[in-house]
Parts: structure tokens; C-alpha cells; sequence
């Protein structure tokens, strides 16, 4: 065998290998794989034994089951029947002897510890109207439109355009939350 001054093997080199050497790599490699596949055939093998087995084992277990159930059946029916009546026992008896609640309302005056006074100055400085304040009053009492046009002996386009422009005034987007502003800032009791 001829190298190079790198100690490589040259090309020419390794084609002039004799065929005797080459053979016991070709024997090793053979022989890998076929142990790899006895390893794989084992392994299954193996995996069908414990599998078949396994259901040996449960198919003798349901036949010991079934011999089991023959032989104490009237015990077996008793216990499902007991079993079936404590439940139902049980059940009755917490239906039957559960408190049944009781609500009591009751309206409980409150006396005012002031009487509701109008904050002026506040009204004036948003620029709401006497008939816009009318109508803050009526749906904080939780009439509709329709309502408080019947209450005012107005239409109901009035009501509308009264309260857009009221909404706008206390920058409110809803019914609520405009009563909920008017109680706070004082316009409203």
C-alpha cells in the first residue's frame, strides 16, 4: 500500500486491495444484520407471547366470574336491591325533611336625614332645562318613553329629542347611567 506524505491511502492504492481482505468486512456486515433481525423477531415474539397470555389470564378470570355469579346469585340480586332501596331511603328522606326557605320581605321605611335640595348651580352651569330635569325625574322613576310622553302630554319623539339632548348634556350614553349622574351631581333625590 502506497501513502501519500499525509499518510493517506491513495486511490489507486486501495483498489489494488486483494479481495481476501475485503471479505471478512462483507461477513461482519452480514452478520450485524442478521443479528439485528433475530433481535427484532425475538422482541415480537416476545410481545405476542405476554399479549396472548395476558388475555389467557382474563378470559380464566370472567369464566371464575361467571362461576362465582352462578353460584350466589340470590345473594348478588339482594345486595343490588338493598342497595337500591338505601339509595332511594336516603334520597326521600333529605327531600322530605329539607327546611324549605322562607323569604320574608319586608319594606323598612328609612326616615330622610335632609330633604332633597336641588343643586342649582350645578343646573345652570350644564344647561339643562326645567323639561329635560322633568324628564331626568320620570326615568329615574323607571317610566319608558312611551310613559312619559302620556305623563306629559308630549309625543314620543319629544321625550327622544329630550333626552339625546339631556345624555349629551351629562355625557351619559345610557338611561342608568344618566340617572346614576344626576343623583350624584344633585339634580335628582
Amino acid at each position: 500500500m502506497s501513502t501519500n506524505f499525509l499518510g493517506v491511502v491513495s486511490h489507486a492504492a486501495a483498489l489494488r486491495r486483494n479481495e481476501k481482505e475485503c471479505l471478512p468486512l462483507r461477513r461482519c456486515a452480514a452478520a450485524r444484520e442478521n443479528a439485528l433481525r433475530l433481535k427484532n423477531r425475538t422482541l415480537i415474539h416476545t410481545l405476542i407471547y405476554g399479549l396472548c397470555g395476558g388475555i389467557l389470564i382474563v378470559v380464566l378470570r370472567l369464566i371464575e366470574f361467571r362461576f362465582l355469579v352462578v353460584e350466589h346469585s340470590i345473594e348478588i340480586y339482594g345486595g343490588l336491591i338493598a342497595a337500591m332501596f338505601a339509595g332511594l331511603g336516603i334520597w326521600l328522606g333529605l327531600k322530605l325533611t329539607r327546611k324549605k326557605e322562607v323569604v320574608v320581605v319586608k319594606e323598612v321605611p328609612v326616615p330622610a336625614t335632609r330633604a332633597f335640595t336641588l343643586n342649582e348651580e350645578r343646573l345652570k352651569h350644564l344647561g339643562i332645562t326645567r323639561r329635560e330635569l322633568e324628564i331626568l325625574e320620570l326615568i329615574a322613576q323607571g317610566l319608558s318613553n312611551r310613559e312619559i310622553a302620556d305623563k306629559l302630554f308630549v309625543s314620543e319623539n319629544t321625550v327622544k329629542t329630550h333626552s339625546s339632548r339631556l345624555f349629551d348634556k351629562l355625557s351619559a350614553r345610557r338611561r342608568t347611567q344618566a340617572v346614576q349622574i344626576g343623583k350624584e351631581m344633585g339634580l335628582i333625590p
